[in-house]
């Protein structure tokens, strides 16, 4: 689908929180204000919740869960449900892909692909059933019985505000495909196109008390993670909060999928024109403003090549539009909240400070004078060993750093804690499938860039535990139970 986003956007506010199916008044009367990043202006309010608002909605989906007809319809009448929802959200498209771009600043283009990706993670976790086996007879020397997957209980799903929608219909819809039941805190940056996937998903009439919608913050968050009626935690964010979220249930033994951050990287060889690696591979670190946990941001190229990269590149970024993201004629918006435009800001400074070389970009782009903006950044001369090279930026700032040969280039992508995505550009298919394979990362891409979300995402080492997408996300929601038979 495609959506315009107009020029001047009204978002609307909400007095109330999506608890089991129903709104309900929250308890208290703290507000979350929704502030531009395009005019730092006040767009609108949401309720925020607090722990005693969670305590409701745990109760709602643990009575759901135990004695009420989700977990034992069949998963053939549980998607139809699913398919519902998303005839839903499409209805709602344009609203949230505005609401998005107003409140978060993404361009119409990523605000469009994030929720166009929204709706086939419904499409395709709608049709699991027909390629999952949720029962299957077990034979062995001695005996026989069956292998049964059930739903694992009350999930907790917290989600950042870079991509709300489509991080949430990653999670929640397989987890309803299992038979779960749902309490979902989103972040409190970007909780108006939140809302309205509220809305669609009591339009799609699910019984009571199978899915909550509660916007909060870290206090509220922590609540729901340490709450003895939650089964399982279903995480997307920083990787800082991972740790303290798995630190969390490992006191209790809850069960846990982790999607946290990334610095992925794109490796050219020698083989290759860039007309076929770029634009697309720079447009890959810094697209909705880098704000993307998969982005490309470290470049991988031959030392000899070094020089007519970081050129190519340079001349990318410097025709890139950066504004107003409600202008369809931008590529670039501003980053979502101050503090993060500071943090990036200080980053570069970082960069600076250890001798790489600001080829371009490194400030507020001229004549925007409002807006938490950054222009693209780009970085060479860069060592692997530099900050900016190992931690997550999460802006428009993208590094390049030589090689000198295919093994030091594998070492280089592989020199992180992360890995979470990645790219190989060569001309030699045999030798980008060779190199795809030595980097230890959870997606990769050969000669092109893509976050494949029906398909299995996630990450190795401090990138997260468990995938999402496909079966193998469905089966995270699930715990297996072998019956034995005496006869």
């Amino acid at each position: 689908m495609t959506a315009t986003v107009p020029a001047s956007t009204t978002l609307k506010s909400y007095d109330k929180l999506f608890i089991g199916g129903t709104w309900v008044e929250p308890s208290s009367d703290k507000v979350i204000e929704v502030v531009s990043p395009i005019t730092e202006e006040l767009l609108a309010t949401v309720p925020d919740a607090q722990p005693a608002d969670i305590d409701k909605a745990v109760a709602a989906a643990r009575k759901a869960f135990d004695d009420g007809p989700w977990p034992r319809m069949t998963a053939e009448e549980r998607a139809k449900y699913l398919v519902r929802i998303q005839q839903e959200v499409e209805k709602r498209f344009d609203a949230m892909a505005a609401a998005f771009t107003a409140e978060i600043g993404a361009p119409a283009g990523a605000s469009v692909a994030f929720h166009n990706n929204a709706l086939k993670m419904w499409g395709d976790a709608s049709t699991l059933h027909e390629r999952f086996e949720f029962e299957e007879e077990r034979s062995w020397a001695d005996g026989h019985g069956k292998l049964v997957r059930e739903p694992i209980g009350v999930v907790a799903t917290i989600i950042p505000w870079n991509g709300p929608v489509a991080t949430a219909s990653l999670k929640i819809a397989p987890a309803l495909a299992a038979g779960c039941t749902v309490v979902l805190k989103p972040a409190p940056e970007g909780p108006v196109s939140m809302m309205l996937l509220a809305e669609a998903l009591e339009a799609a009439g699910l019984p009571e008390g199978v899915i909550s919608l509660l916007p909060g913050g870290r206090e509220t968050g922590e609540h729901l993670v340490r709450h003895k009626d939650v089964d399982k935690i279903s995480f997307t964010g920083s990787t800082a909060a991972g740790r303290k979220i798995m630190s969390l249930c490992g006191e209790r033994i809850a069960r846990v999928t982790l999607e946290l951050g990334g610095k992925s990287a794109g490796i050219i060889a020698d083989d290759i024109s860039l007309d076929k690696v770029f634009p697309a591979l720079a447009f890959a670190g810094i697209g909705h403003s880098g704000q993307v946990c998969a982005a490309i941001t470290r470049i991988v190229v031959p030392r000899h090549r070094q020089d007519e990269v970081v050129d190519t590149i340079k001349t990318i970024f410097e025709s890139v539009s950066v504004g107003d993201p409600r202008d369809d004629s931008v590529a670039i918006g501003p980053l979502a909240a101050e503090r993060q435009r500071t943090r990036v800001l200080d980053y570069i400074e970082v960069g600076k400070a250890e001798g790489a070389r600001l080829v371009t970009g490194g400030g507020r782009p001229a004549g925007l004078n409002k807006g938490w903006y950054v222009e693209p950044t780009l970085f060479a001369d860069v060592t692997n060993d530099m900050r900016i090279a190992q931690e997550e930026i999460f802006g428009p700032v993208v590094v390049v750093i030589p090689f000198d040969s295919i093994d030091e280039a594998v070492a280089i992508a592989n020199d992180s804690d992360y890995g979470l995505s990645g790219a190989v550009y060569a001309e030699d298919a045999a030798l980008a499938e060779s190199i795809a394979r030595r980097v230890r990362t959870g997606q990769i891409s050969i000669n092109g860039w893509d976050m494949c979300v029906t398909q299995p995402f996630g990450g190795y080492k401090q990138s997260g535990l468990g995938r999402e997408g496909n079966v193998e996300g469905l089966s995270s929601f699930l715990e297996t139970k072998l019956i034995q038979f005496a006869d």
